[in-house]
């Protein structure tokens, strides 16, 4: 079975940002951004929104991986 990506995880790789700036800057639990990286929980669309702000990217770029 082929593991999904991860794309916030992704992201956040390419950006040099950790899980706790993202958790921070969403004011959220670093267990809950920690999940969201391991595929263990999804956000809500609305946080999804908020993550692609706060990353400044397309939230299309969190949802489709790069082909």
């Amino acid at each position: 079975m082929k593991k999904a990506s991860n794309r916030i995880k992704a992201v956040l790789a390419e950006q040099h940002k950790t899980n706790n700036w993202l958790a921070d800057q969403l004011d959220m639990n670093r267990t809950t951004v920690s999940k969201w990286c391991t595929n263990q929980m999804q956000p809500t669309m609305e946080t999804l929104y908020e993550i692609a702000e706060a990353l400044n990217v397309d939230v299309r770029t969190l949802l489709v991986p790069n082909k």
